[in-house]
């Protein structure tokens, strides 16, 4: 993307991730991160439902945008948001209803499941709570009917915010295919229960997640003190986006997955057949930007990780993971409502009197377990990329490498999945990955005996 009017050398990227949000301003020409401000992000109680608080992450947003440095050069705006939710607005463009998928009571969804098309259709699993974003709207169409009668428009979350910044409606793929129930894959269309009940009808027209839906609202310039030229993109599913960075820099048919992390731990790979794909296990079909299907398999691993360490925020060491090898302790699945053992209560089995860096060190090691058996049952082949805070991490990628032993594992090369993303979608990633090198497997020989006795534990 050529920048869209002369000085116009940043971009900001919008980040809105389930815990936390984040305003990183990049310098398009080098890939440079030149500002960042962060947000924890929690919900907003004391209406029907819990909802996203788009009010306070707008405010936040409005000032980080009028505090950036050099404010006057940001050309482009990159809206990233995560999964499974939408907006509701009215004819005029008033919020209605912003569900957090995290509240109980979208369980409670009497008739949902008789609704959903076959699994084999959208391949959109069912999912706990308000995992699918059909049943954020189908609680809303039957409990509170007076105020979905008045939904004109039902906005993804990553367009919400493109709308806000640019005063354009849009619907984008990858958060239409992000285990909603709405859309299949395979013919990139609307899934018959989505037209059926006419929700269809309520989303904007599609556009793809690098197209430009115009320039800054008069109101968001003067806010935020942005060049009134500034354009916004339509915007992507974040982790859609960690795996857009890899995808343009390899061909269509080449094998490959990404490791997103944060509060989820999703695993996206390319050229996976969808017959390995089960719902029971939490493992769904993607769609990337250039709308095709990507094999999925995820797990809250972040919040997991946190339970597990109560919270420390301890560096995990190659020692302390030899230790608790060989001492046995193990984590047993699972420590969230979500991921392949969704359902068990997680437990921690012969820690004794660890330290802090070995609970790190536990953790660390019960996220690898998790993410290689992800990556077996998906049948996932070639490079692993791993984006985010498990890149970080320093045991992690080489866990992983050593628990495949075909496995070339990359970490990722310091900057978030979301920004590499936003790069792709602009045009001008200046940091191609070739000839890095992989990692070098962690060297202990009790890890696979280790894994092996995990695995008979757990797959039962």
């Amino acid at each position: 993307m050529q920048p869209p009017f002369p000085g116009a050398v940043l971009a900001a990227v919008l980040d809105i991730g389930k815990s936390n949000a984040k305003l990183s301003v990049i310098d398009m020409r080098d890939g440079r991160e030149v500002f960042a401000e962060r947000r924890p992000n929690t919900p907003r109680t004391g209406g029907p439902l819990l909802e996203l608080d788009i009010e306070g992450l707008e405010r936040w947003m409005r000032g980080a945008l009028a505090h950036a440095p050099d404010r006057e050069k940001i050309g482009a705006i990159v809206p990233v948001a995560h999964g499974a939710s939408c907006v509701m607005l009215d004819q005029g463009g008033n919020v209605l209803l912003a569900p957090d998928y995290e509240d109980p009571r979208l369980a409670d969804n009497p008739g949902y499941e008789a609704l959903r098309d076959p699994f084999a259709l959208t391949l959109s699993p069912s999912l706990p709570l308000g995992l699918n974003m059909g049943r954020q709207i189908h609680y809303a169409a039957t409990r509170l009917p007076e105020l979905f009668a008045a939904v004109r428009w039902i906005l993804p979350y990553p367009q919400y915010w493109a709308w806000r910044l640019s005063g354009v409606l849009a619907s984008e793929v990858t958060s239409l295919g992000c285990h909603t129930d709405l859309w299949v894959p395979t013919t990139s269309r609307f899934s018959p229960m989505a037209n059926l009940s006419g929700w269809a009808q309520r989303f904007a027209p599609l556009r793809l997640a690098g197209d430009v839906l115009g320039t800054l609202t008069p109101a968001m310039a003067a806010a935020t003190g942005l060049d009134p030229r500034c354009v916004v993109l339509c915007g992507i599913h974040d982790s859609n986006a960690s795996y857009l960075q890899h995808r343009v820099q390899r061909q269509r048919t080449e094998p490959f997955a990404v490791v997103s992390s944060g509060t989820w731990t999703v695993l996206l790979a390319n050229g996976v057949d969808p017959a390995r794909l089960h719902q029971d296990r939490d493992m769904l079909g993607n769609v990337d930007a250039f709308g095709e299907l990507v094999g999925t398999a995820r797990f809250m691993g972040g919040r997991e990780y946190a339970v597990i360490t109560g919270g420390d925020m301890s560096v995990p060491t190659s020692t302390a993971v030899d230790s608790v090898l060989r001492g046995g302790a193990m984590a047993i699945p699972s420590f969230a409502p979500a991921g392949p053992f969704s359902g068990r209560a997680g437990s921690v089995v012969d820690a004794g009197d660890r330290s802090p860096v070995e609970r790190a060190a536990l953790a660390t090691l019960y996220v690898a377990l998790l993410t290689d058996h992800a990556l077996d049952a998906l049948g996932a082949r070639g490079d692993l990329i791993i984006e985010g805070p498990l890149a970080e991490n320093p045991i992690f990628p080489a866990l992983v490498a050593a628990l495949g032993t075909q496995r070339r594992v990359y970490p990722g090369d310091g900057r978030s999945g979301t920004i590499g993303g936003a790069l792709a979608l602009l045009g001008c990633d200046p940091k191609p990955r070739a000839g890095l090198s992989p990692v070098m497997p962690h060297a202990c020989a009790d890890l696979l005996p280790y894994r092996d006795n995990w695995r008979r534990l757990v797959l039962v």
